[in-house]
C-alpha cells in the first residue's frame, strides 16, 4: 500500500477542462461514496475547489490506474482525453504535495489562505464517510499542523490575498475611480464576502450582491450598505453594473450571452467588466466575444498581483524548507510504525509464556513445593524460553558467517555494554 495523489490544476489542464470535473460542494459526498467502490480503494479523501481536483488514497500500487479511470468516467470524459492533463505523486512526493496545496505554495495566486479551510473540509467530508483512517488520517493531520506552523513561522501570510482581492484590483486597474462605478456580486459565499469587503474598502459607489437565496443576500449586503436581490432578477439589472464579479455553485452558467448583449445595448456601448470566478464557469464564454465587454476568468488574474511576488517567493523558500523537514519526519514516523507489529508480537509472545510460567510455579506453590526450588525453576523457564529462538538463531549466524545478524543481536541486547561493565 503507497500513499498517492491523482489529479489536476491550474497548472495542468484549463478552466474548460476543470469545470468538466470539478464536483460541487452538494455532490461531494456521492462523489466520494462512489470513489469508494473503486476496486482496491480503501481510504480517500476527495478535494475539488476551482483550481483543483484532487484523489488522495492509500492503495497497492496495481490498483492506481482505477482512480484516473474513476475520474475519467464519473464525469463522462474519455480516459484518454483527460490522461495528458493529470499529474500523481507517490508517498513522499505525495506528502510533499499535500503539504504545498494545503500551505498555499500550489495555488493560482502564492500564499492564498482560503486553501486550508477548503482541505480540512474535504477532510471532515472523508470522516463523515469513513473513508480516511490509518495512515491517511494521520497524514492529514499532520498536514494541517505543517500548514500552521508555515503560517506561523515565515511570512507567506504576512499580505494575504486571494482571487477576490485579485478581482478588486483588476478593477481598480480598468476603473481608476471605483468610488465613481456600480458593481454587482453574484453569490454570497466566502469569495463574494471578501469580494465585498474589498469593494467597501475602496469607496465603491454602489453595490449590488444577488444570489438564489435572497435571505443571504440580505444578509451580506446589510453589512456592506448594499442592495439585495433574488438571482432571478440579476439579468434585469445588469446594466446598471460597471463590473460584475461572479462565484457561485451553479452547474451551469447563471449569466448567458444574450443577457450581457443586451445590458451593453441598454448602457449604450459603455464597457463592462465581468470577472468569473467560479469554477464551473457562472458567465458564458461566448460574452467575451461581445463589443465593450471585458470577461476575466479565474485563470487571468494572476498576472494582475506582480506587486510582493517577490517577497512572497522569499516566504516560499522558507516554507519549502519547513515541509522537507516536516515529510521527512512523517516517513520516519511512518517507517517506525511500520515495525510495531513485531514489536508487538515479540511482547505478545513473552507475556504469554510469563504468564504460563507464572501459573505453573502458582500450582506448584499450592502443592506445598519448596518456594525456593520453585522461584528457582520459574527463573531458569523464563530464561530458556526467552533465549532459545534467539539463541538457535545466533549459532546459525556463526556457522554461516553472518556477522551483521551477530552484531545486530550484540546491539539489541547490549553486549558490549555488559562486557564493559
Amino acid at each position: 500500500m503507497s500513499l498517492f495523489v491523482l489529479g489536476l490544476n491550474h497548472q495542468t489542464a484549463p478552466v474548460e477542462l476543470r469545470e468538466r470535473v470539478s464536483v460541487s460542494e452538494s455532490l461531494q459526498a456521492q462523489a466520494l461514496a462512489a470513489l469508494m467502490r473503486v476496486p482496491g480503494v480503501e481510504q480517500a479523501v476527495l478535494l475539488s475547489t476551482c483550481n483543483r481536483t484532487e484523489i488522495y488514497s492509500h492503495v497497492a500500487p496495481e490498483h492506481e490506474p482505477g482512480l484516473a479511470r474513476w475520474l475519467a468516467e464519473h464525469h463522462g470524459i474519455a480516459p484518454e482525453a483527460l490522461a495528458g492533463y493529470l499529474y500523481q505523486h507517490q508517498d513522499e512526493q505525495a506528502v510533499r504535495h499535500l503539504f504545498r496545496v494545503a500551505s498555499g505554495l500550489d495555488s493560482l495566486i502564492m500564499g492564498e489562505p482560503q486553501i486550508l479551510g477548503q482541505v480540512k473540509q474535504a477532510w471532515a467530508l472523508a470522516h463523515q464517510q469513513q473513508s480516511v483512517h490509518g495512515v491517511l488520517d494521520r497524514l492529514f493531520q499532520q498536514t494541517f499542523a505543517t500548514a500552521k506552523r508555515i503560517r506561523t513561522e515565515t511570512r507567506i501570510g504576512a499580505h494575504p490575498v486571494s482571487v477576490a482581492y485579485a478581482s478588486v484590483k483588476l478593477a481598480r486597474q480598468l476603473f481608476s475611480q471605483l468610488d465613481q462605478s456600480s458593481v454587482m456580486l453574484i453569490g454570497a459565499g466566502e469569495t463574494i464576502e471578501l469580494a465585498a469587503q474589498h469593494l467597501a474598502q475602496a469607496n465603491v459607489k454602489r453595490m449590488v450582491i444577488a444570489n438564489r437565496t435572497l435571505e443571504h443576500a440580505q444578509t451580506l449586503a446589510s453589512r456592506f450598505s448594499a442592495y439585495a436581490l433574488p438571482l432571478s432578477d440579476a439579468a434585469k439589472h445588469l446594466a446598471e453594473a460597471d463590473i460584475v464579479i461572479s462565484a457561485t455553485a451553479s452547474p451551469v452558467p447563471v449569466l448567458q450571452a444574450a443577457d450581457i448583449a443586451a445590458a451593453i445595448t441598454r448602457r449604450r456601448h459603455k464597457p463592462m467588466l465581468l470577472i468569473d470566478l467560479a469554477v464551473p464557469r457562472d458567465i458564458a464564454p461566448e460574452a467575451a466575444d461581445l463589443d465593450d465587454v471585458y470577461l476575466y476568468t479565474v485563470d487571468d488574474l494572476d498576472h494582475v498581483l506582480e506587486e510582493g511576488r517577490a517577497f512572497r517567493q522569499q516566504a516560499a523558500a522558507e516554507a519549502e524548507t519547513l515541509i522537507a523537514l516536516h515529510a521527512e519526519h512523517f516517513f520516519t514516523e511512518l517507517k517506525a510504525m511500520e515495525h510495531q507489529g513485531g514489536l508487538l508480537k515479540l511482547r505478545q509472545r513473552a507475556e504469554r509464556e510469563r504468564d504460563l510460567q507464572l501459573d505453573k510455579a502458582r500450582q506448584a506453590l499450592a502443592r506445598g513445593e519448596d518456594p525456593a526450588a520453585v522461584l528457582e525453576v520459574l527463573a531458569n523457564q523464563l530464561s530458556n524460553k526467552f533465549l532459545h529462538a534467539p539463541t538457535t538463531a545466533l549459532k546459525q549466524a556463526a556457522r554461516d558467517g553472518d556477522t551483521a545478524l551477530i552484531r545486530a543481536a550484540e546491539q539489541i541486547f547490549q553486549l558490549d555494554s555488559d562486557a564493559q561493565s
